[in-house]
């Protein structure tokens, strides 16, 4: 059985991975409160003294417009925790994954998808520090990048999916951009297609997304109708006037794979209806 040391294996992401892949893999979390990854000479003493095959490194500062007013605490996780763990390993000559995000591109152009060879322009603070992590890991490393990871339940974070849930249960109107694009991607299938690439490691970079991009609009629609809330209650808006005065986003974040022939992803509808089933 492989041994993974997971970073994050209690966040919104890090603590399904080991819920669903428990009874394949032998795992070894690494909280915080076990290895603070900004502090070097602590990861170095924890890395140095366990066994593991894979390192996978999920924990990150995700914070998109704090990040903006805490630069300074986004870099230290974002790029220097990242530098901590990812040299501590390298020397340890062992395998290491790290996990990124669609915010290393701009965005900017209508009708221009993003495949794992697209040139990365992040335009926030987050994604100039994720894209910092990737270049610190470079070709030694997999790395993984995500977009909209949302899940059926997970009470210390609140994903986007589950933020419109609440809101609309509670009959408050929300104000969704029209004229954007997002890929969401239900968790339990970057879990699964994560599966395959742990037993399959190559060192190279990979797309986990969700099959199809749509508006945050329409995403609002889809979200109402699956789980029967009031579509009337979701006002459209557009892109510049819902971000003025917020972290830069990428506008047309159409994200897709070349790579992921190894596991089928869903369309967002398809995750909402499953997601749906498990609460």
């Amino acid at each position: 059985m492989l041994k993974i040391a997971i970073t994050g294996a209690d966040g919104l992401i890090g603590s399904r991975i080991i819920e669903l892949l428990k009874e394949k893999f032998s795992f070894i979390s690494l909280s915080q409160a076990v290895m603070d990854i900004t502090d070097e000479d602590k990861v170095n003493r924890v890395i140095k003294d366990i066994n593991f095959d894979i390192f996978l490194h999920v924990a990150a500062y995700t914070n998109v417009d704090r990040a903006e007013v805490e630069k300074e605490k986004a870099w230290q996780v974002n790029v220097k925790g990242t530098k901590n763990v990812f040299e501590a390993v390298f020397l340890k000559k062992k395998k290491f994954i790290y996990i990124s995000t669609d915010f290393v591109f701009d965005g900017k152009k209508e009708n221009t998808p993003f495949f794992e060879d697209s040139l990365p322009n992040p335009i926030s603070f987050y994604g100039k520090t994720k894209y910092e992590g990737e270049k610190i890991v470079g070709k030694k490393a997999m790395i993984i990048r995500l977009s909209y990871p949302y899940r059926a339940y997970f009470e210390q974070k609140k994903d986007f999916v589950r933020r419109i849930i609440e809101n609309l249960k509670e009959k408050k109107a929300i104000r969704m951009v029209k004229n954007s694009l997002i890929t969401p991607t239900f968790i339990d299938n970057i879990v699964f297609a994560l599966e395959h690439l742990l037993i399959n490691y190559s060192p190279e970079i990979f797309h986990l997304v969700g099959k199809n991009a749509l508006s945050v609009y329409e995403a609002g629609l889809l979200i109402a109708k699956i789980f029967h809330l009031p579509k009337s209650l979701i006002k459209e808006t557009f892109y510049k006037e819902f971000h003025k005065g917020k972290a830069k986003r990428p506008q047309y974040g159409d994200i897709r794979s070349k790579k992921n022939d190894f596991y089928p992803m869903k369309t967002f509808e398809e995750g909402l209806i499953l997601m749906k089933k498990q609460l």
